[in-house]
């Protein structure tokens, strides 16, 4: 199937890249920072709210480019541990904008078949959007489609540390003297246990650091950063992104061969 199979294009730009593209490449899991909301609102001379607001419609927009070229998976960044910083009318305003959106998008999220999970520390979040979400969850959980991941006061370090203290609960609990952890049971204990990790991260902006995203999972990730801010990011660079990422040859630590696929490569990489 070609990948002109799978989208309609609206105009000559997104035709042309999407005829490169070849569906049986695809990365299985994207992973996004969505990174630019403020600055894209700044050199508009806008409120950073608008900046917000646009950012939405990217979202919306390659949640449903993703689902429509059969991806598997897709993560977003959408909130950090360390956004709390930021001024609390403007965190007021990312979680009313959160709950807007899973209100307005869930039954169409629902009707392409996307399962949405949250992962990251959701209990300390507002009670009214805990329950938007565990709602969301709930109404997606039996969904067969692609798995729309939300990182939502999400921090990679956190997420370790909240591993670590898991692993030692169990080990406490059950006595186990002579346990020691290996890779596998980490992996066992992180927000993402049971998910495949990222083939491809994409960061906007322009901005050259991974800002504590999934820090375990992307070792072995292709990443791709590209200048344009996040609420600009349309089909056309997303394309961009993936032509870049098929020209890329995925070795994970080996020597690579041209005959074998990157999951391939990945499984042989991680038993050596």
């Amino acid at each position: 199937m070609k990948a002109t199979e799978l989208l309609k294009t609206a105009n000559k730009e997104e035709t042309a890249l999407l005829e490169k593209l070849d569906p049986r490449r695809f990365p299985q899991h994207l992973a996004v920072i969505m990174d630019g909301n403020g600055r894209w609102a700044e050199r508009r001379h806008l409120p950073r709210v608008a900046g917000h607001r646009a950012g939405v419609k990217a979202a919306r927009e390659i949640i449903e480019t993703s689902a429509r070229l059969k991806l598997s998976m897709l993560t977003l960044y959408a909130f950090s541990l360390e956004n709390w910083r930021r001024p609390q009318a403007e965190i007021d305003f990312l979680m009313r904008l959160l709950r807007e959106y899973l209100k307005r998008e869930l039954p169409t999220i629902h009707r392409n078949n996307i399962r949405l999970l949250v992962i990251g520390r959701s209990e300390q979040l507002p009670e009214a959007v805990r329950r938007d979400i565990d709602e969301a969850m709930r109404f997606t959980a039996q969904n067969t489609g692609m798995k729309l991941v939300v990182a939502l006061n999400y921090g990679g370090r956190a997420e370790l540390v909240d591993a670590f203290n898991a692993i030692l609960d169990r080990v406490r609990r059950d006595g186990l003297s002579g346990f020691r952890a290996d890779e596998q049971t980490i992996s066992q204990h992180l927000y993402t246990a049971g998910l495949p990790d990222p083939d491809l991260l994409i960061r906007t902006s322009g901005e050259m650091r991974v800002s504590n995203f999934l820090l375990w999972q992307i070792a072995y990730a292709e990443i791709y950063v590209t200048e344009t801010l996040w609420p600009d990011f349309s089909r056309a660079r997303r394309f961009e992104a993936l032509l870049d990422y098929q020209k890329r040859e995925r070795r994970y630590g080996g020597l690579g061969s041209s005959g074998a696929s990157g999951s391939g490569q990945r499984a042989a990489a991680r038993h050596a």
